[in-house]
């Protein structure tokens, strides 16, 4: 499995549970876009998924960043070593 993160807004984020990470995605209207992944996270106390990171298709890649940061503090996801 993979844990696709869907960066939807600052600190608004949504992690679902995915077979695959294709390279485009519609939730609820909105078109996401693969930013990230999909990548397996280095070992920890604990084993995660890959992980495969998606944000609105609109976004600037200047704007993806900002967003992503804004989103580390709440997603340990984020925060992994790959």
């Amino acid at each position: 499995m993979i844990s696709a993160i869907f960066l939807i807004a600052p600190r608004v984020v949504t992690i679902e549970q995915v077979e695959e990470a294709p390279e485009f995605l519609e939730r609820k209207g909105v078109a996401f876009s693969l930013r990230g992944g999909p990548r397996q996270p280095k070992a920890t106390d604990r084993v995660w998924d890959c992980i495969a990171v998606y944000a609105p298709d609109e976004l600037s890649e200047e704007e993806f960043q900002h967003l992503y940061e804004v989103s580390r503090p709440q997603v340990p996801e984020l925060n992994l070593r790959y």
